[in-house]
């Protein structure tokens, strides 16, 4: 039960919603997600805890830099089945496609160009 309540609170926000689905096509660095969603850092790092606490994605370290991703497809879990469901069902909201078109873009700007950019990391 905690599991599919962890779940529930996590989808319980547009921009936990929006990181789920912009973290589709692979994973992304915490400024990455920061920029993509011009929130401040804390403000993400917290998303972006609620997200792990729920299982709904899967952080690593790569020297100064955090990287989230969606945890593997598969086994069926309540996590992955909803993961499944929130990207069916967002798939044509105007707010997702937007968002696709600015992450095309953010994915070819290096975390360190972007740190510098932004003069935060």
């Amino acid at each position: 039960m905690r599991s599919v309540l962890n779940i529930t609170k996590a989808l319980a926000d547009e921009n936990r919603l929006r990181v789920l689905v912009a973290l589709q096509p692979g994973e992304l660095c915490v400024c990455q997600i920061t920029e993509f969603l011009g929130l401040a850092m804390s403000t993400v790092s917290k998303h972006l805890s609620i997200l792990s606490q729920a299982g709904l994605v899967e952080g690593r370290k790569q020297g100064r830099w955090m990287y989230y991703r969606l945890p593997e497809p598969g086994g069926g879990t309540e996590a992955s089945e909803a993961i499944t469901w929130v990207a069916r069902s967002l798939s044509g909201n105007r707010q997702i496609l937007e968002d696709g078109a600015r992450l095309k873009a953010l994915r070819r700007v290096t975390p360190n160009d972007l740190c510098r950019k932004r003069k935060t990391c």
